[in-house]
């Protein structure tokens, strides 16, 4: 009789998914004060300088810039700091390490994708506190942060890994990261009315504008939820295309 012999297995979706965002999160953790000092930095400064023009008649702008700042903060670490994240994984072959191990690809994107979009949430709520007050908004309900920031730092985690996976070098990474950081910072604080025929289909594209609008409508004084909801529907959708694109992406670079 033979003994029974002890295969083994990989882990399951939700096991390698925390493994890899516990040892991403583990390598970040040391940089988390300067990134989150930064990102929000950034984005109150950003709030400042446009209080002084801003009329204070135009409440839709005020809410626009408010959403689109908060949102910021997402995408500088989300976007920004993966594209030159998973391009430097690339650039160096570091990818392979992770082709080696029992999990698959989309463990990996999104394992990282989350680990960094962990760091997002402090600096955002202060943000969107801040320009509140700042422009004598409601916040009764700002409870939406706790859909929007998930979502939002799910699709452009996806993007900036996307990028920093398709670009050829770690420098090309960093500037497709910086430039679509621009994207997310100039189509977000803008309102959608406001522009050109052209950017209005550019910015259509670009995930998060969708909670950019949902936060921005929930900082009404009696915001329409059924608006609300149906942005963040299109950004939960956008967010599995491009965390499937950028799976995608992972095998093609670890297959080359």
């Amino acid at each position: 009789m033979t003994s029974p012999a002890v295969l083994a297995t990989a882990p399951g979706p939700w096991s390698a998914l925390s493994a890899v965002y516990a040892g991403q999160l583990s390598r970040a953790r040391a940089a988390r004060g300067p990134l989150l000092f930064v990102a929000t930095l950034q984005s109150v400064g950003i709030l400042l300088l446009l209080r002084g023009v801003v009329d204070e008649s135009s409440n839709a702008t005020a809410r626009q810039v408010v959403a689109g700042s908060t949102v910021l903060v997402v995408a500088y670490i989300a976007l920004n700091l993966l594209a030159q994240r998973f391009g430097m994984l690339r650039g160096t072959r570091a990818l392979d390490h992770y082709a080696a191990l029992p999990v698959s690809p989309a463990s990996v994107v999104l394992g990282t994708a989350a680990s960094y979009a962990t760091f997002t949430v402090p600096g955002a709520v202060v943000t969107a506190v801040v320009g509140g007050l700042l422009y004598d908004l409601p916040l009764g309900h700002l409870w939406v942060l706790a859909l929007v920031l998930p979502l939002a730092g799910a699709s452009l985690a996806g993007l900036g890994a996307l990028l920093g996976l398709l670009a050829p070098r770690p420098e090309i990474a960093t500037t497709f990261g910086q430039l679509g950081m621009s994207a997310v910072l100039f189509l977000g604080i803008i309102p959608a009315d406001r522009m050109p025929g052209a950017m209005q289909v550019l910015r259509a594209l670009v995930p998060s504008t969708y909670a950019t609008d949902a936060l921005a409508e929930s900082l009404r004084a009696d915001p329409d939820l059924g608006v609300v909801l149906v942005d963040l529907g299109v950004c939960a959708g956008a967010a599995v295309v491009t965390l499937v694109l950028a799976s995608l992406a992972f095998r093609r670079a670890v297959r080359r």
